[in-house]
């Protein structure tokens, strides 16, 4: 490749820039033109940073790229963030990942997901009912992640009443692994963690006590019956719980109302014909990925498209680029919420594919039809939208818009 498409990728690449928190898709398209795997040492994280989709797919399904703890384990900084996230099975790898993903996975099937659908929609009727005559919302803090918050609270077995802590716990520990995470950042989460540590010490201690019908009583009961379970792994399966039930699906519900507030031609479509919910949401991962970046380190030297990824070297997927790579999406740029198939590696593939992911897409798909049905004219406020300082995810700090 040229220098001058070097000059154009080093340029625009800032991880604290308005235009790539703005639009990261331009310097996705830019990275991908050069090479689908490319490596970059300029970078404040040096590594391969993986744009295209079949070579996302191999990375993710390819067991020799392995999970890794966000935090240096030789570090004595953040002892009770890097303790969590050791025992996270979102950094597990093989045996100790899949018998973490089998006990937890059992309240996420499909099945199982679909006993919430009642309580779902009383939940977003409620919150429609709390702005409905105002006539106006953002639709973040009064409605995505308020549903959010309650479906995870119900699925844990915390009490309503505490979910009001939520917001601040993931906010601060979602920070500590993102690309942008600076000792400020990590300084705030280790102190979250020891706040989130007691108090689910706390409410572990009363389900083994009086169990109750929620995940929390589910996991002790399995420790009991002789599943290697430890004290400190269903800490952090709860602490994980806590940020993955709220990051996904906020953004997943925020994004998909403004990508058809942008798009007032399959907003109608999709309001004259709700039965496409579930292709839209589909299009709505796709198209605005909740999660735009997972990462992965070689445990060897591995050949992959004509190059050669050493072991021990950084390998960034990045999700939001592969779903939107031409050479597997027709229009890659365009919102079609009638699009079919729509292969999209939103949720990740092979054995880290997000456990969450049939909840969330029923929590999405609820949340925007009855929205929809309810409200007319929906409208922005304001262009002028703000995103979160995040490199790894797609966040809107808000999104205010009105309504009849």
């Amino acid at each position: 490749m040229t220098n001058d498409l070097n000059q154009k990728l080093e340029a625009p690449f800032s991880l604290s820039s308005h235009e790539f928190l703005t639009n990261p898709y331009l310097i996705y398209d830019k990275l991908r033109s050069k090479h689908p795997i490319f490596k970059e040492h300029s970078f404040k994280y040096p590594g391969w940073y993986v744009t295209g989709y079949e070579e996302a797919v191999a990375v993710l399904k390819d067991t020799r790229f392995k999970n890794r703890i966000p935090l240096t384990q030789t570090s004595k900084k953040y002892e009770h963030l890097k303790n969590i996230q050791n025992d996270m099975m979102l950094f597990k790898n093989q045996h100790d990942h899949k018998r973490l993903r089998m006990m937890v996975s059992k309240v996420f099937t499909p099945n199982v997901v679909e006993g919430y659908r009642p309580f779902i929609e009383e939940t977003v009727n409620d919150l429609l009912n709390q702005v409905q005559n105002k006539k106006s919302m953002d639709v973040v803090s009064d409605f995505a992640f308020p549903l959010a918050s309650l479906i995870i609270a119900k699925i844990l077995g915390v009490p309503a009443e505490e979910r009001y802590q939520f917001r601040e716990w993931t906010v601060s520990l979602i920070q500590t692994i993102d690309f942008t995470r600076s000792r400020k950042t990590l300084a705030n989460g280790n102190h979250t963690t020891k706040m989130l540590i007691a108090y689910f010490k706390q409410l572990i201690n009363k389900r083994k006590h009086i169990p109750q019908n929620d995940l929390i009583s589910m996991l002790i009961l399995e420790e009991e019956q002789g599943e290697k379970l430890t004290d400190e792994e269903l800490l952090a399966t709860c602490i994980l719980l806590v940020i993955a039930g709220h990051e996904t699906t906020v953004n997943l519900i925020s994004n998909s109302v403004l990508a058809l507030l942008n798009h007032p031609e399959q907003l109608m479509k999709l309001k004259e014909n709700p039965s496409l919910i579930k292709m839209a949401v589909e299009e709505f991962l796709r198209y605005e990925s909740p999660t735009q970046m997972t990462a992965r380190i070689a445990s060897e030297d591995t050949e992959m498209n004509g190059i050669t990824i050493k072991k021990s070297e950084q390998v960034y997927i990045l999700l939001g680029a592969a779903n939107r790579d031409p050479k597997k999406f027709i229009d890659p740029n365009v919102l079609d919420i009638t699009r079919n198939p729509n292969p999209h590696l939103a949720f990740g593939y092979g054995i880290h594919f997000c456990l969450g992911s049939s909840l969330a897409r029923l929590e999405a798909q609820i949340a925007i039809v009855t929205l929809l049905q309810r409200m007319d004219n929906l409208q922005l406020v304001t262009p002028d939208l703000h995103w979160r300082n995040l490199m790894g995810f797609r966040s809107l700090q808000e999104l205010q818009i009105t309504f009849n």
